[in-house]
């Protein structure tokens, strides 16, 4: 075999255990959350997930397919933490497409809104009841030197 395909290989085995990792790790927040709720605290859970929960947070599903953000394996992880009672707060305001958190920096894709929402802010069951709203603040985005990501936030009663 020549050196291409071993280090091809390589390549693909390493993918395969950051990807092992990234599901071992939602399962492990998916435990420790579990834990937490038996106090009924109130409390919220926000970043990066790294999830495209849904085709509607994507600008182009089919291009996210093979994506570990868009795994069926990986949308299933963040869906077990969800189930748990959690709420997925920005949608809870907002069901219209086109909201996103993320652009690449690469083919315009922040000019062309070629998006996908990969931040997310997730209330437990008693601080769902103190939302007042969630929404994207987009508007950093046009700044000099803006990050890929933009924040969402939450304002709470």
């Amino acid at each position: 075999r020549s050196t291409l395909d071993r280090s091809s290989e390589a390549s693909d085995v390493y993918k395969r255990q950051k990807y092992d990792y990234k599901i071992d790790w939602m399962n492990n927040l998916k435990n420790h959350l579990e834990e937490s709720l038996i106090n009924e605290e109130i409390f919220i859970v926000l970043g990066d997930f790294n999830v495209i929960p849904e085709d509607i947070d994507t600008h182009s599903p089919d291009d996210w397919k093979e994506d570990a953000l868009f795994k069926m394996e990986t949308r299933k992880a963040y869906r077990q933490i969800l189930s748990l009672g959690f709420i997925d707060s920005f949608r809870q305001f907002n069901q219209d497409a086109e909201n996103y958190t993320f652009w690449d920096y690469q083919r315009g894709a922040w000019q062309r809104n070629n998006g996908i929402r990969i931040d997310h802010i997730l209330t437990s069951p008693h601080a769902s009841d103190k939302m007042n709203n969630v929404f994207i603040d987009k508007s950093v985005r046009d700044k000099e030197k803006p990050s890929d990501h933009v924040p969402i936030i939450i304002e709470l009663l």
